[in-house]
């Protein structure tokens, strides 16, 4: 057995993956048989791992500089891949930059280059115009969701940097989208395309819930109800709408958190990691949510407003019913509301919801997140932490859920009935040689 083959399988056993699916074997082949390749592959396929697995295969070791670089369109996206590489367990270093945080604090962390490079255009550019890490040592660049960065306008900066990289022998795009504009800066020329997409999703059911109001509040407060305390997301169009229905959803009880463009960059992290954990089951955002962002296996999706366009309302629709699993796409539509003649096409079962006694949104989660003032540059692993929360905690091993370490904190999911003796016995306790504090979030 090779060396090469050795080493993903210990990958994929610290990924707790028993195999690649074959749109990861065949992006794999691809990317290491050929320079320039487009990868096409809906959302939730495992993109990410495509094109981390040969490209780190193809790192030097005794480098001690920036190899891979990979520019992504949130900042979400480019802490995701982060996450990956590190969860890898590779020995290569990892490390995202990405507005909406001090420039300062990417500075620290770059000050031990890392071997991949993963940010937002915008905080690229200026690491580069800073020059903060050496660019002539960059040999592969990767735009993944790059027809996303396109939309939400970093292309000038991406004609920047593309520029400013000498010695690129590789590259490789990916999209969820078919049908993309391949952007001329990168200049491919007779590139290798893996296109994995298809319009049939034949594990998604479509309906359209028939609200009698053109005001669609009560009628998703219904459909919430009957549909009970299972993960899902509801897309809205603007951030205000979103505040509208998230004080109607807290109005009546339902636990929910809210993610869109206008948050603060701690608060949208969190809210995805209390969604990750199952401490909140719903999540009400724009369509910032669509794609490019590490959610689970969600059982719905609501479109309580539509998308403009197609290719907005398949991304949506791509959070649920990914992969093997099944799930529905709901879409609230008032009675004189017409649709889009791309959603009449997929003929929709349309119907009416009945009131409810109670909402069914399970006001006392199952699970609770809990706050860590330690993380990776005190030198704490996940294990160590739940070594704490087990042996000193007495905590069973069943009430430990998902533990997010990050560079300076942890977050981890316990069971709620555990919480409060929990952080009693743990709160104020030693770490490896750091005094934490653990709260509720």
């Amino acid at each position: 057995m090779s060396k090469a083959i050795k080493n993903q399988d210990s990958i994929l056993q610290k990924l707790k993956i028993e195999k690649l699916n074959p749109m990861q074997e065949q992006a794999q082949f691809a990317i290491h048989s050929n320079n320039q390749v487009v990868l096409l592959s809906p959302t939730g396929t495992g993109k990410t791992l495509a094109f981390l697995l040969p490209i780190i295969a193809e790192l030097k070791s005794d480098l001690n500089e920036v190899q891979a670089l990979i520019l992504v369109p949130s900042r979400e996206l480019a802490i995701q891949i982060e996450q990956v590489v590190r969860e890898m367990g590779t020995g290569y270093k990892a490390n995202a930059v990405y507005g909406g945080r001090p420039i300062s604090k990417d500075k620290l962390e770059l000050k031990h280059t890392p071997s991949i490079l993963i940010g937002t255009p915008g905080r690229v550019a200026d690491h580069i115009r800073r020059e903060t890490f050496r660019t002539d040592t960059v040999e592969i660049l990767i735009l993944d969701e790059f027809d996303k960065s396109l939309e939400v306008g970093f292309e000038s900066e991406m004609v920047d940097i593309v520029s400013a990289l000498p010695s690129v022998r590789k590259k490789i795009l990916t999209s969820a989208t078919f049908n993309v504009r391949i952007p001329n800066f990168m200049g491919l020329k007779d590139q290798v395309t893996l296109n994995f997409i298809t319009n049939e999703t034949p594990r998604l059911k479509l309906k359209t819930i028939l609200s009698p109001e053109k005001d669609k509040l009560e009628t998703l407060g219904k459909l919430l109800g009957k549909l009970g305390n299972q993960p899902g997301i509801v897309f809205c169009n603007f951030k205000d709408s979103i505040q509208r229905v998230s004080d109607y959803l807290y109005e009546n009880d339902i636990v929910h958190e809210c993610f869109f463009g206008g948050m603060e960059q701690k608060d949208r992290e969190q809210a995805l990691i209390k969604f990750r954990n199952s401490s909140h089951q719903l999540l009400v955002a724009t369509d910032l949510a669509a794609r490019g962002i590490d959610v689970p296996e969600i059982k719905f999706i609501i479109h309580y407003h539509l998308p403009i366009k197609a290719h907005e309302f398949i991304h949506r629709n791509g959070r649920t019913a990914r992969m093997h699993s099944e799930g529905t796409a709901y879409i609230i539509q008032y009675e004189d509301e017409y649709l889009p003649e791309f959603i009449n096409d997929m003929h929709p079962e349309s119907m009416y919801v009945e009131s409810v006694a109670q909402f069914d949104n399970n006001e006392n989660n199952e699970w609770t997140t809990l706050f860590v003032s330690g993380g990776r540059k005190d030198k704490i692993s996940k294990g160590d932490i739940a070594g704490l929360f087990i042996k000193q905690g007495k905590l069973n091993k069943d009430d430990l859920g998902l533990i997010e370490l990050k560079q300076d904190c942890a977050f981890v999911a316990v069971k709620s009935s555990e919480v409060t003796s929990l952080i009693h016995l743990v709160n104020n306790t030693r770490l490896k040689k750091k005094k934490v504090r653990v709260r509720n979030l």
